[in-house]
């Protein structure tokens, strides 16, 4: 047998890696720091092999106790030895310990390296305002529920309080890279944020579980499992719900939600499982657009709506009203030496939201700020009313088997979305009326969209080296149709549609050391087709609009894990063709090309128990996002992330600290004298802790006890921007919430 050392030798990729790693990330830290002088002076969609969910719970629970206290296990995040690319798994058990019960799936990945995210009224309060990874903002990156894509219509945007909760989320795969060519979706080169659901229990059960704590926060919910149903073919049944609502940190920015999910998983023979998800949600929520400088300083940093109705900031004129479903049925077969997986899903939302004018307060009541119309009362609040509503129907499929020295994957993905939107002008003292001297729509339009994403790949295998070479491609064919009789910014008709194209090429290499240890390497093409308002013209034919978002990306790194270490790191290189920046204006987003663009950066993390229950946590990355015609840094793009952790699971208690920093972050304003006013770094600690009694009464059982306190130090500075006001432009800004306290108590019957 060769000793260690010498097999080593043989191994190319891992002496590249680690030279690259060990350089790179001593440069990134010098580049880092002299940046920082500077500027002071100055999920997957992976469609690859079927198998089945419905596990024994047994030996899950014997797998679990005797690998308890391992880092593996107490990982908030960490990276697979299959890994192609940079990305972190986050697990239920850290979801359920450590996240809040009213947490989004955008609160849960903000502990994730290279991640940050702005939830300024309470963690699940409000829809996310500002989540990132690696600088790339909503819309560009992918976000899926098993395997599902999903987005608005418009810009491919999410809402992170519309759909799936915190309770019915298995666990969640932050994916910092484009993926292999199985990975579909619309943005992937930013990434992917995929959430799996949870699995039935073998075991029959109900749980029911209750919250309360700060801002009047309350949850309450059951969950219902049939446990493995012999008489019904082994089938497996969840049904679950909740109902929620607060008052929110921010002030009059309350929110109320109901949710609905439900899971069968049936196998028929040895071969072949059948999956039926569905998930229905509810909500209402009053929506602050953020608040000036002037504001934060004369009512404070929870400032969000008023409580004066003859404000435009009124909360009773400020308010969403949002309904959700998403639904699938997935067939997986083993036949002929072949694995075929086929999903075919829906999913909707409906949106019909209303606000007023300018919530800002610069701009006098008595007129619509759109059209000019008077309204009847010199003094009366004028407001917006919209609908925005959409319904995405699609398939997903697979097929993979073994073919001489590797593994064969073909599929595709085919989805069709219609929406419908609208916007006008209301009285909002007279209960909404259109005012009678204008009374007509500013906009409304109907459009869809068309995805066909074929792709085809091959996992050559070379066992003898440990190697795994895995090229591919995916062909991406994306059309856009619009029809409206008043288009939005010109008021004109139009009947357009266009189509783009792109062939994505892909190669990784995965190279196994040994058990506990890999490298990869990876480089992948990117793509994204444009925005829906580049028809937001007269001529969209000859109107000079945004090219699709072009990409080139190339990451490599290691990763080591073992009972006692979970460690990777990463460096990543993206080459951006054509870079399509936003802004905010009164809540509308604007669109335009902002040219080539270099993300580049080091990213590690890793978990060390240290015994007796006790394990240690850090993540650290150095971001780079800079326009390539030496005009700065792209906006909102921090230059660095850090976590850090101390994590207890042993007996009936698990217990955290963790402490999660955001570096400062570019965001295009200045002060009187013409100087940059960068968003500051911060840091914010949450504790949490949860205490399990198995049995407290001879008819219950797992009886949990949990409290979550999030920032624990109050902090509340500002932590992202929001964009300007409606009429004179002026920087809006979101801070962090305070010190919120909630607890909860569950058991199961």
């Amino acid at each position: 047998m060769q000793p260690v050392h010498a097999q080593l030798r043989l191994k190319p990729l891992t002496r590249y890696v680690f030279a690259a790693l060990c350089m790179a990330g001593a440069h990134a830290a010098h580049a880092q720091a002299a940046q920082g002088q500077t500027t002071q002076a100055q999920a997957t969609g992976d469609l690859g092999s079927v198998k089945s969910t419905a596990t024994s719970d047994v030996d899950v629970a014997a797998k679990k106790a005797a690998k308890r206290e391992s880092a593996p296990a107490n990982a908030p995040t960490q990276s697979s030895l299959q890994a192609t690319e940079p990305q972190s798994t986050i697990s239920r058990k850290y979801i359920e310990n450590n996240a809040a019960p009213t947490a989004n799936y955008s609160d849960i990945v903000a502990i994730a390296p290279s991640v940050m995210n702005v939830d300024p009224n309470g963690s699940g309060l409000m829809e996310s305002q500002a989540l990132s990874i690696r600088g790339f903002q909503d819309g560009q990156y992918n976000v899926t529920f098993d395997g599902v894509p999903f987005g608005d219509s418009n810009d491919f945007t999410h809402h992170s309080t519309s759909f799936f909760t915190n309770q019915e989320i298995g666990s969640i795969n932050v994916d910092r890279g484009p993926g292999d060519a199985r990975q579909i979706g619309f943005a992937t080169f930013g990434g992917t944020i995929a959430m799996d659901s949870k699995e039935p229990s073998a075991k029959p059960g109900l749980t029911v579980f209750g919250s309360y704590g700060s801002w009047g926060t309350g949850l309450g919910g059951l969950e219902f499992n049939s446990g493995t149903m012999e008489n019904w073919g082994d089938a497996r049944v969840m049904v679950g719900g909740t109902y929620g609502g607060s008052d929110g940190y921010l002030t009059n920015a309350s929110q109320r939600r109901q949710n609905l999910y439900f899971k069968l998983e049936k196998p028929i023979g040895d071969n072949t499982l059948i999956t039926i998800f569905a998930d229905y949600n509810r909500l209402h929520q009053n929506v602050s657009y953020g608040a000036t400088a002037a504001q934060i300083a004369q009512f404070g940093p929870n400032y969000g709506l008023s409580g004066d109705p003859t404000s435009q900031a009124y909360y009773g004129y400020n308010f969403d009203k949002i309904n959700t479903d998403f639904e699938y049925l997935n067939i997986r077969t083993k036949q002929f030496n072949w694995t075929f997986n086929n999903k075919l899903y829906t999913y909707a939302y409906y949106h019909n939201g209303f606000n007023g004018a300018d919530p800002n307060g610069e701009s006098p009541n008595g007129v619509t700020t759109d059209t000019g119309a008077t309204l009847p009362g010199a003094n009366d609040v004028p407001g917006v009313e919209m609908n925005n509503n959409y319904r995405a129907w699609g398939d997903i499929f697979s097929a993979e088997r073994d073919l001489g020295p590797g593994t064969l994957s073909l599929g595709g993905w085919l989805a069709y979305q219609t929406n419908f939107r609208n916007n006008f002008d209301v009285d909002d003292t007279l209960n909404f009326a259109l005012p009678p001297s204008n009374p007509v729509l500013n906009d409304s339009m109907q459009d869809t969209f068309l995805v066909f994403q074929p792709f085809a790949q091959y996992a050559w295998k070379l066992p003898q080296y440990g190697l795994t070479i895995t090229p591919g491609l995916r062909y991406v064919d994306f059309s856009r149709n619009i029809y409206t009789q008043q288009n939005q910014k010109t008021g004109t008709p139009l009947d357009y549609g266009h189509s783009w194209t792109k062939i994505l090429p892909s190669i990784t290499v995965n190279e196994r050391l040994n058990s506990n240890w890999s490298t990869y390497a990876q480089f992948a093409q990117g793509y994204l087709a444009p925005n829906l308002n580049v028809f937001y013209v007269n001529s969209p034919s000859v109107s000079g609009q945004p090219n699709p978002e072009q990409t080139n990306n190339y990451q490599l790194g290691t990763v080591y894990k073992s009972d006692r270490v979970t460690f990777d790191a990463d460096l990543y290189y993206i080459d951006f063709l054509n870079l399509v920046t936003h802004h905010t204006s009164g809540g509308v987003t604007y669109f335009a090309n902002g040219g080539g663009a270099n993300y580049k950066g080091f990213e590690t993390e890793g978990t060390v128990s240290l015994g007796h229950g006790f394990n240690v946590y850090a993540n650290l990355t150095l971001n780079s996002a800079q326009f390539k015609d030496g005009s700065g840094w792209v906006q909102s793009a921090p230059k660095m992330t850090a976590a850090a952790g101390l994590l207890y699971s042993r007996g009936p208690l698990d217990a955290s600290a963790i402490y999660k920093f955001v570096g400062r972050q570019p965001n295009g304003y200045t002060d009187a004298n013409g100087n940059n006013q960068p968003i500051g770094g911060y840091g914010l600690v949450d504790l949490a802790a949860t205490y399990t009694i198995n049995s407290l009464a001879p008819w219950t059982h797992d009886t949990k006890i949990g409290l979550q306190i999030d920032n624990l130090f109050n902090r509340t500075s500002i932590v992202g921007t929001a964009g300007n006001t409606v009429a004179a432009s002026t920087p809006l800004f979101w801070t962090a919430p305070g010190r919120a306290v909630i607890g909860t108590i569950s058991t199961t019957f």
